[in-house]
């Protein structure tokens, strides 16, 4: 699965030869394993990565009167790492881009798009409390914006936003499908478009059919000058060869596109699989780097080491400094630990972090002209 030299090319004869019986095939397994560990443990390259291009899998959109809406507190909070209680609303169910390491492909595997013909209704349905400031975000069980206002989605959850002044309402994407967006004028300015993003490089082995590095800041810069919100998160950063080099490049287009003014956040995060999708990644046919890593226990999941993330997370801040005072940084799904090193600071509860999020994000509408209130 990782495009590596075979059992047999590494097979050392010399070793071999040395020993018989037990103790030849005990020295060559070590040997092996040392190889193997060795090949987890280091950056992954992809400069000799014979990859066969991705096929587009094979999808059926349907459309179901579903009995419940998919909403409420993320699916992935946890005490055990700090999170800053997202809210989700599951206006569409499963996603039609490819990401080796994606976690809907455990939940949604049968190849079905799901929308759910009574989306507006459900969404009428919802009341929330207006001294309260809610985060809500739509792209945890799909991407938010391939999908354009197919059945209306986008119709329906621009009204939802409108309604509510007092929600922050997140579009994640690696599309570059805005021109529902760019059509429509007088649209609320509790509207936050974020962008997951990457180096060129992962984009064309790991984040299959998606938009590209350049398509998707393009596509923020757009909206970014119609004067709407935007966000990056940069999850998962992924340890690779030359990886300062290639993030590097990635922050100072950053930097040189958008008025941090207009950035209402910037998230860090890495790889992280619970045992499900490890399975689900295996058994599928298909060349990915995307396992080759330690897989050290992470707060009963598995990912890199802490020394690993804490060296990436600080080059990222680090090299963002310009932003510090405007944006709002943050780690997703990720150790305490991690944040006095990276950040300087640290937040107690998961409450706290929260709270200060929202306040962040309600000085960023205000900032646009927008009553929340």
């Amino acid at each position: 699965m990782w495009n590596e030299k075979s059992i047999i090319a590494i097979w050392d004869d010399s070793i071999s030869e040395k020993y018989e019986g037990k103790k030849r095939k005990s020295v060559m397994m070590v040997m092996i394993k040392n190889h193997y560990n060795n090949l987890k443990n280091k950056p992954n390259d992809y400069q000799n990565f014979d990859q066969p291009k991705i096929k587009a899998p094979k999808i059926k959109l349907e459309t179901k009167n579903k009995k419940n809406l998919g909403f409420g507190l993320c699916p992935v909070a946890s005490p055990k790492t700090r999170c800053c209680n997202l809210l989700t609303l599951d206006a569409v169910e499963s996603c039609g881009f490819d990401c080796s390491y994606c976690s809907i492909q455990s939940f949604y595997n049968d190849g079905k798009i799901t929308f759910d013909t009574s989306l507006k209704e459900k969404l009428d349905n919802i009341t929330l409390d207006e001294d309260e400031f809610y985060h809500i975000g739509t792209g945890q069980s799909s991407d938010s914006l391939m999908w354009g206002n197919r059945f209306g989605v986008l119709d329906n959850l621009v009204d939802f936003a409108r309604k509510y002044p007092n929600v922050m309402l997140e579009f994640k994407t690696k599309s570059d499908n805005i021109s529902y967006f760019l059509e429509h004028d007088n649209l609320p300015k509790n509207l936050l478009f974020t962008w997951s993003l990457n180096p060129q490089i992962i984009i064309d082995h790991e984040e299959h059919l998606t938009a590209s590095l350049d398509e998707r800041l393009n596509a923020a810069k757009k909206l970014h000058d119609k004067g709407h919100l935007v966000g990056f998160h940069f999850h998962p950063m992924i340890h690779i060869e030359n990886w300062k080099r290639e993030y590097g490049e990635v922050f100072q287009k950053l930097t040189e596109m958008f008025d941090p003014k207009k950035v209402a956040l910037l998230s860090l995060g890495t790889l992280t699989f619970i045992k499900p999708v490890l399975k689900q990644i295996r058994q599928r046919d298909f060349k990915t780097k995307i396992l080759q890593l330690p897989l050290v226990g992470a707060s009963g999941k598995f990912s890199y080491p802490l020394e690993t993330k804490r060296e990436m997370f600080k080059f990222a801040y680090d090299s963002l400094s310009s932003w510090h005072n405007e944006v709002y940084f943050y780690m997703c799904m990720e150790d305490h630990s991690l944040w006095k090193d990276v950040f300087g600071f640290e937040y107690p509860t998961n409450e706290s972090f929260e709270l200060d999020m929202k306040l962040s994000y309600m000085a960023k509408i205000k900032n646009l002209g927008y009553n929340y209130s």
